[in-house]
């Protein structure tokens, strides 16, 4: 008998499904909450070059009005690529 540790396991693990991980995850309420796409997002990122990653998070939340997980995952995502 194999055993499995529990903490390790989900619903959609045991189901076979690979829901997105990481700050994507984050996306699909993102978008709904803010009324803007992922990529008109990035582009704003982008557009503040210079900055480091907790200076655009706090530039996200001050000027944009995003929370702070939500912002950080933007932030996370973008400065990866």
């Amino acid at each position: 008998m194999v055993r499995i540790q529990r903490e390790n396991l989900n619903a959609r693990d045991i189901m076979g499904t690979n829901p997105v991980k990481g700050p994507a995850s984050y996306f699909p309420s993102i978008e709904a909450k803010y009324g803007r796409s992922i990529a008109e997002w990035k582009d704003l990122i982008r557009s503040q070059s210079g900055k480091k990653h907790m200076e655009l998070v706090a530039w996200l939340k001050e000027e944009h009005g995003l929370g702070h997980g939500h912002a950080n995952a933007l932030v996370a995502d973008t400065l990866r690529e």
